[in-house]
């Protein structure tokens, strides 16, 4: 008892305003050092604390973030897995579809009767050839391009019937570029770049 109330005496007498010279430290109160270091030691296990839970809380995010981007990517796997015999179903339907497209194309054998196909086309809609002329090959990665130079005289119906009946023909054939002028003769003359397209042999890339 003679301690404790030593020390509500000391603490009573004592300068609080020395706490601001800390080189009298040596001669504070017993009392008074056992206070400031309680507050001490209190604020730096509060800081720890406070910290630490700082620590937790970006660690508790990461996880969480960690989650989110698992859980999608499984959604993602599950929808994939439930629709996978529809998928297969597709691509062989599109493999299909590739394979009908590739029978369309000419080999280089048919050609020339592809060109005499398109010429036959432009005659039967009443056009008058000027000039048709295959170019120069241009090789792409699944196939060979055949651009045709191609010079007619008609009217704009013949045009029509010429491109319509293009489009009717068993082998693919697009037209391109279209130029148009008019005549003396009230005639209009078209240039057109028709392009069709060959299988591409093995020896020739390669690879396919």
């Amino acid at each position: 008892m003679s301690f404790i109330k030593n020390s509500v005496n000391d603490l009573k007498n004592f300068d609080w305003a020395d706490l601001q010279d800390l080189d009298t430290i040596g001669v504070w109160p017993g009392a008074v050092k056992f206070i400031l270091t309680m507050i001490v030691f209190g604020g730096c296990l509060a800081a720890g604390y406070f910290f630490h839970i700082q620590n937790l809380q970006a660690e508790l995010e990461s996880v969480v973030n960690e989650e989110s981007q698992l859980r999608i990517e499984f959604e993602q796997k599950a929808f994939l897995a439930a629709n996978l015999e529809e998928y297969r179903a597709q691509t062989v339907e599109m493999e299909e579809s590739f394979e009908e497209l590739l029978l369309q194309l000419p080999s280089e054998t048919e050609v020339p009767g592809l060109v005499d196909d398109v010429t036959e086309t432009g005659e039967g809609s009443g056009l008058e050839f000027n000039n048709i002329a295959l170019q120069r090959e241009v090789i792409r990665e699944f196939y060979i391009e055949l651009p045709m130079d191609i010079d007619v005289v008609g009217d704009y119906h013949d045009f029509g019937t010429f491109v319509s009946g293009v489009a009717s023909l068993d082998r693919i054939v697009t037209l391109h570029d279209f130029t148009i002028t008019a005549r003396a003769d009230n005639s209009l003359d078209m240039d057109i770049v028709a392009r069709t397209y060959r299988y591409k042999d093995v020896d020739e890339s390669g690879t396919f």
